[in-house]
């Protein structure tokens, strides 16, 4: 492990310098301020934004279809000049971690860093890319008033634990060079639109990296850094700190270390898609695969984002945000021109459903860097910034889904129509989720929003509506999680499908507050 990173430098032959070193532990120094050329700042920059892009290509062809399972080293996985501009004409929406970045550096540009959740929130809503998870239920909450921090809460979102926060904190970090509580700090307003709890954490997790990356180049000491941002008591803290005892342990096989996760942190509560299901999108587990990549990658920006990929589940996006991380920790002159091939391809390119491309994120992003640092303390010489470096601090501890744990998946496989106008069924528990959509089934007929009334034991709840527009559907049909322990009937009622319309019923999920014992197969 090397230590450059922790002793002062003076010389001039070194472009980053730490000054005015304080010690808080032995052996390791803090430094006050760091210096960093403007030309090294705008390489970082870039070297993060290509870097996604780049991870987020190569795990492309690999995206959940190796659930629960890893990807085995004799499973070959393209990379040439034209896999990039492939997905760029074929399938856009690989991007949703770099075009959810870009909506907010584009927000920011137009109204300014302190801009406010609400607009980050409506730039969300009013946009029509492809989204899932608790990011489209965000959006949903959104277009229906629930604004943020309401919208990523657990009881208004079920998705809140999942990793779309993760995926696209990024910008934070890019932004908030050594200053890492500065970019936990744009984590904890703007992260709250999706997600809370873990979910949040794991925005947080990530933007400390990249933010750290600017004036580390220890990749070890950068992971274990930024979780000094996350509460000991979440379990997201303690996931990633079993990662990096793994590591110690055998500091050579990834493999020991993703069995080891497998085995403990594998399981999802919230989500529903995930829950007693080999597929988990998870921000814990998910999160882990990033660490394993950094560190067993050890700063071989091929291996990094090789080993994050093949780890499976959301394997675009882990190689897109350890790719990034170790991008700016390098910089882009420095990550391999292999590994760069076609990018010149579609630098000039805008996202899709966006009016960004990375050439103008990497001027955007350098101004907006700036204009952080200078707000956070630091200084502008003729060729360089000096950074107010920040040492991290801990957030508060949140959970969600606390005290509940998924006790039955059952498949319903219903729908309300106009003619089949009620669903019902019972639960023992105390909450659940069902799964759905809305549908058109005849092409010609114009989107519509679908309503349907849920009651609890007889009670009403409320009238549930399901748009029919991809956009602005609806992820999951409904959830409750304040019931009474015990018996409950569940009824939906047909109020406003027309003909050739319907609400698909699909999965329900129930919750228990009552734990439930493992069973015992053997003697």
């Amino acid at each position: 492990m090397k230590k450059a990173n922790i002793i002062c430098l003076l010389s001039v032959t070194i472009i980053i310098f730490f000054s005015g070193c304080k010690g808080q532990a032995i052996g390791v120094k803090i430094p006050d301020t760091v210096n960093i050329k403007k030309e090294l700042l705008l390489d970082k920059i870039k070297g993060g934004w290509a870097g996604q892009v780049i991870g987020c290509t190569y795990g492309g062809p690999t995206e959940f279809r190796w659930n629960g399972t890893m990807i085995d080293d004799n499973v070959p996985i393209p990379w040439d000049s034209t896999r990039m501009m492939w997905y760029f004409d074929n399938f856009p929406g690989l991007y949703d971690d770099i075009y959810m970045d870009l909506t907010f550096i584009d927000v920011f540009e137009k109204h300014g860093l302190d801009a406010s959740d609400t607009l980050h929130a409506r730039a969300i809503a009013q946009s029509k890319y492809q989204l899932w998870a608790a990011n489209q239920n965000a959006r949903y909450n959104i277009l229906n008033g629930i604004m943020p921090p309401a919208s990523g809460h657990w009881k208004n979102n079920p998705h809140a634990d999942d990793i779309d926060f993760q995926i696209e904190s990024d910008f934070a970090g890019l932004i908030s060079p050594g200053m890492v509580n500065s970019a936990v700090e744009i984590c904890d307003k703007i992260g709250r639109i999706m997600n809370s709890g873990d979910g949040l954490y794991g925005g947080m997790f990530v933007a400390a990296m990249y933010s750290l990356a600017f004036v580390h180049d220890d990749i070890e000491y950068i992971v274990e850094k930024a979780l000094e941002t996350l509460p000991k008591e979440s379990k997201y803290y303690q996931c990633i700190a079993d990662i990096i005892k793994w590591y110690r342990q055998n500091p050579d096989d990834w493999k020991h270390a993703w069995f080891e996760a497998q085995k403990k942190w594998s399981h999802d509560i919230g989500s529903p898609d995930g829950v007693f299901a080999a597929y988990n999108i998870d921000a814990k587990i998910n999160g882990a695969y990033i660490v394993m990549g950094l560190l067993y990658g050890k700063g071989d920006y091929g291996a990094t984002i090789d080993i994050s990929t093949r780890c499976g589940y959301d394997s675009d996006c882990n190689p897109a945000n350890a790719g990034g991380i170790l991008g700016t920790m390098i910089g882009y002159s420095n990550i391999p021109n292999y590994w760069k091939q076609g990018i010149d391809k579609i630098d000039d390119l805008n996202f899709a459903y966006t009016e960004l491309s990375l050439n103008q994120v990497y001027d955007i992003g350098f101004k907006h860097a700036s204009e952080m640092i200078m707000r956070n303390g630091g200084e502008e010489e003729d060729d360089s910034f000096i950074i107010k470096y920040q040492a991290p601090k801990r957030v508060p501890l949140e959970i969600n889904f606390e005290g509940l744990y998924p006790i039955e998946k059952r498949n319903l496989n219903s729908k309300l129509t106009a003619k089949d106008m009620e669903v019902t069924f019972d639960i023992m528990g105390s909450g659940f989720v069902l799964t759905g959509s809305a549908t058109n089934n005849n092409q010609n007929n114009p989107h519509a929003v679908l309503e349907a009334d849920l009651y609890i034991d007889n009670t009403f709840i409320e009238t549930i509506k399901m748009p029919t527009i991809y956009y602005a559907r609806k992820y999951d049909v409904a959830w409750n999680y304040n019931l009474p322990e015990g018996k409950h009937s569940i009824k939906l009622k047909t109020r406003n499908i027309p003909d050739n319309y319907q609400i698909n019923i699909e999965n329900m999920v129930a919750y228990s507050r009552n734990k439930p014992k493992k069973k015992t197969y053997f003697n």
